[in-house]
Formats: structure tokens, sequence, C-alpha cells
């Protein structure tokens, strides 16, 4: 957990992995757009976490993100583990395997993939709120406080779940 907390305090001077101007200048609106407009950028920020320059692994990660709301978990993880095998760069496939780790109570292997989600995408508010709820789940107050703070400086109207 140490390592992932290091991780969110170098938010700011770490670069993502698969550098995109437009992912930048949706970062930079979403810090300085009203609440009203922030649901639209957060969504577009979405879709390009969600899109992958191979359309195949871009539709795996549909199908993944699929199975996992109809809670066909197996499928999911197999499909996302031999997706990130063949694109291990693929942030956004980190991150949902990592969620589905959490749906499935394997917070080992989901603290793995936040690590990994983060090392890709800095600004990853997502894997931050997520690695938030471990850490409260683990009485560990002040590092999930933390976490929420470094996700809402990146997206200042992020809707925090208590």
């Amino acid at each position: 957990m140490i390592e992932i907390l290091r991780l969110i305090s170098s938010t700011r001077t770490r670069r993502p992995a698969r550098v995109s101007a437009f992912l930048d200048a949706l970062f930079r609106r979403l810090a300085r757009c009203t609440r009203a407009e922030a649901g639209a950028t957060e969504e577009r920020i979405w879709d390009v976490w969600m899109h992958h320059p191979h359309r195949a692994a871009a539709r795996e990660l549909d199908l993944a993100t699929g199975d996992i709301a109809a809670r066909r978990y197996d499928i999911a993880e197999t499909r996302l583990t031999l997706l990130l095998r063949r694109a291990p760069d693929f942030a956004e496939a980190c991150h949902k395997r990592a969620a589905l780790y959490y749906l499935l109570g394997r917070d080992g292997e989901c603290l793995h993939d936040i690590r990994r989600t983060l090392e890709l995408e800095p600004r990853h508010f997502g894997a931050m709120l997520h690695f938030a709820e471990i850490l409260r789940s683990v009485d560990a107050a002040a590092e999930a406080s933390f976490a929420v703070l470094t996700a809402r400086l990146i997206h200042p109207h992020l809707t925090i779940p208590d």
C-alpha cells in the first residue's frame, strides 16, 4: 500500500504511459470547469481511457466490462488477463481488472492492478477512489483521505460515495 501512496503523491510529476494531447486538454478543462460541465468532461475522459489504438483491444475491454456488469466474473477475468498480456500498457484494462478483483474480495490482486493503473495513468481518479475504499476497510482513514484529496485535485467535482 505504501508504494501506491507514493505513486499518488507523485501524480503531478509523472507522465502517463500513453501520451495524449486531447486527454491532457480534457484534464485541464476538468480542473477549471463548472460542476454542470464536469459530468460531460469526465465522460469524455472515460471514453479516451476505454479507447485503445488497436480496435480489438478496445472491443475486448468493452466485452469484459459487459461481463462484469452481467456478473460473469470468471469470463471477465479471463478476457482482462488475456488482454493485459497482449496490451500490458492499457491502463483502463488494469483498472477494470482491479475493480473486478475488488468485487471478488481479492484485495491483494486488486492493489497490484491499482498500482499498475497509476503507474500507467497517474491521473486515474477512479483508481485512487478504489484505493481509498480499500484503505477505509482496513481503518487507514488518513491515507484514504489523502487518496480522495489527490483525486479531487485532479477532478474537483468528484462525487465521493460514503
